[in-house]
């Protein structure tokens, strides 16, 4: 496999490893208000993230460096055409991390309703544009001979891109809500059980509908088809297990199904990174937007010493806070 390669490999794992992980942390945000009646409970729900959330946002810091290393005339054009997509992202992330540290600050009420209104707001926003900016990857954006992008920001709106951003937002929202069913204590886990039992079948209506988008726009490898049909096969078990003593496979589930999603774009791009809708002899491919050997390969050493450390380091941390967070039993209200 050459360096390319290998770093389009790495890049789309990177993706792939950013909406698994925190994937479950946008569907937590967007739902704490569902699953959480109280401000308690609201409580429980926002600490059952509040040692990761962070940790896993790094995943897309690094996803976006890699390509700006890695395929610098990829990230120029791609990034370019989405600016201001991307500084509506930059936003959303940013009243999201600032909700999770302001919202305890205070009890009053009023401060309170204020940063989880824009918790939610930042944990939908943020997943639906940037599963359209990757939706847009595959579609095609109008790009010239000079790989500059001709369009508009209503170029971005494509049906398929709107399609694939609304499906990785069920896709989070239904990882979200599995992740409560197992991590957080009742009666938040019932509420999320029962939240998860009411999305599943829409959401899986919303992955078949876009896995056959991503199959008859793709280059249809054995990969890609492996891929669309792993996405589907996790919801479906996702659907299963929800509410049946099945909470570790339901997420697993999901997690499979929000990954082969992601990972599913990718393959189905390869050789190509970014799809010119205005002609094919202007797709962006690995070969053309690629760097230079060496830097490649500085690349891949410094990669090859650091991931492992990532993957231990966040791997701990799992596991340190592995246990459910609870209610207080003075607290918790009666279930049933």
């Amino acid at each position: 496999m050459s360096l390319p390669i290998l770093w389009f490999a790495i890049v789309a794992v990177f993706w792939t490893g950013f909406f698994v992980l925190e994937g479950f942390d946008f569907g937590v945000g967007a739902l704490h208000r569902v699953v959480g009646r109280t401000d308690l409970e609201r409580r429980v729900a926002i600490n059952a993230i509040g040692p990761t959330w962070d940790g896993n946002e790094v995943w897309l810091i690094v996803a976006g460096a890699a390509m700006f290393a890695a395929f610098p005339g990829w990230y120029a054009t791609w990034f370019s055409a989405l600016y201001l997509a991307l500084v509506l992202v930059l936003v959303g992330l940013i009243v999201r991390g600032v909700s999770f540290e302001f919202r305890g600050k205070s009890d009053a009420p009023r401060w309170r309703t204020k940063w989880s209104l824009t918790l939610t707001i930042g944990s939908v926003t943020t997943p639906l544009l940037i599963g359209v900016g990757l939706g847009d990857l595959l579609v095609g954006l109008p790009v010239d001979s000079s790989q500059e992008f001709t369009g508009s920001f209503w170029s971005l709106l494509t049906p398929f891109g709107l399609v694939f951003g609304v499906t990785l937002l069920g896709l989070c929202l239904l990882h979200g809500s599995t992740f409560l069913a197992l991590r957080a204590g009742d009666p938040v886990r019932t509420n999320a059980t029962r939240l998860a039992r009411s999305l599943r079948w829409p959401v899986l209506v919303l992955v078949v509908v876009a896995a056959g988008w991503t199959f008859a726009l793709s280059g249809r490898s054995v990969l890609s088809v492996v891929l669309l049909v792993v996405a589907v096969l996790g919801v479906l078990g996702a659907a299963v297990f929800v509410g049946r003593g099945g909470e570790g496979r339901a997420f697993a589930g999901t997690a499979a199904a929000i990954g082969a999603t992601v990972a599913s774009i990718f393959a189905g791009l390869y050789p190509n990174v970014l799809v010119s809708s205005t002609a094919a002899a202007n797709n962006l491919t690995i070969a053309s937007t690629a760097s230079q050997q060496y830097a490649l390969t500085v690349m891949t050493v410094v990669a090859g010493v650091l991931f492992p450390v990532v993957l231990l380091y966040q791997g701990w941390t799992y596991v340190v806070f592995r246990r459910r967070v609870l209610v207080p039993a003075e607290s918790a209200p009666s279930v049933g």
